[in-house]
């Protein structure tokens, strides 16, 4: 998926076990299929997972992920990765790496019905207002943690980039929709700010787990409303918005759709049908939902 991609296999994941965890050295190994972008996932006997970087840029959420999911973990009414083991670079993988509590969970399929849209959308606003009330003090600035106004000029350019792929005078009219809306001016907030469908799991048609924590920090909240898109049909969302409260306004309200919008847009013009055909189908529907409307 990336030009300065690191090379990962079976193999190498036994290796590095083997030298820097022996004592899960006769565990079998298996890759997990993902559409993920930033990690390579590998299960590690019946309860533990391997999240091995693919960029320098991912292995660079790896302190501040075994340092703050246990403290998150004890706030959130649903499971997040449990850290077990931080590893060092060593056979030829040039990274640091993590070892990881297995979770049990499907990931959604955003272009299937929901089995229970509106359990669902209250489950996934339950999980944002507790992540919010957690203590600020020492996290870190979200990787999404800029005003979504900075990310105008690019965007716009993205739209333009992309004539022909989406329509370009919808797209526009959801972005200047988002820019204009009044900006948060209180304290930023944690966020999870990349709730994707790979990065969530489904049980039984309830919100299961969270994953991927990776762009996790302080920021505007409605980054997390790229949900309502992402994660949710028509019916979902109205839940979703409910559950939230008062807090989701207007103008959050239309922030979260101009987050979901740019992070989709980036996503249509950085990937393809050969390097990540479920992320592009994705992006295609979640830009189709936004300016369906518009």
């Amino acid at each position: 998926m990336h030009a300065d991609e690191a090379d990962v296999d079976e193999a190498l994941v036994r290796r590095l076990i083997a030298g820097q965890f022996p004592e899960w050295a006769e565990l079998p190994v298996e890759r997990v299929e993902s559409a993920g972008t930033s990690n390579a996932m590998y299960r590690l006997g019946a309860d533990m997972v391997v999240r091995l970087p693919r960029v320098a840029g991912a292995a660079e959420d790896i302190d501040q992920e075994h340092r703050w999911l246990p403290r998150l973990a004890a706030a959130l009414p649903v499971a997040v990765p449990a850290p077990l083991g931080k590893g060092e670079p060593g056979e030829g993988y040039p990274y640091p790496w993590s070892v990881f509590r297995w979770l049990d969970g499907a990931t959604p399929d955003p272009g299937e019905p929901l089995a229970e849209p509106a359990l669902f959308g209250k489950d996934v606003a339950e999980f944002l207002v507790a992540l919010r009330e957690v203590d600020p003090a020492g996290a870190p600035v979200s990787y999404r943690g800029d005003p979504l106004a900075g990310r105008d000029a690019r965007t716009r350019e993205v739209i333009a980039g992309l004539r022909g792929t989406v329509d370009e005078r919808a797209a526009t009219a959801v972005w200047d929709a988002a820019v204009a809306a009044p900006a948060w001016e209180r304290p930023a907030v944690w966020v999870h700010g990349d709730l994707q469908p790979g990065n969530v799991l489904v049980d039984r048609g309830r919100l299961g787990a969270v994953i991927d924590f990776g762009c996790m920090g302080l920021a505007d909240p409605a980054v997390d409303l790229i949900a309502a898109w992402y994660l949710m049909d028509a019916g979902a969302r109205e839940a979703f918005r409910a559950g939230l409260g008062p807090a989701a306004d207007d103008a959050m309200w239309e922030r979260g759709r101009g987050w979901a919008l740019t992070i989709a847009l980036d996503e249509l013009a950085y990937y393809n049908q050969e390097t990540n055909p479920a992320m592009v189908r994705v992006a295609r529907l979640v830009v189709g939902r936004l300016t369906e409307a518009a």
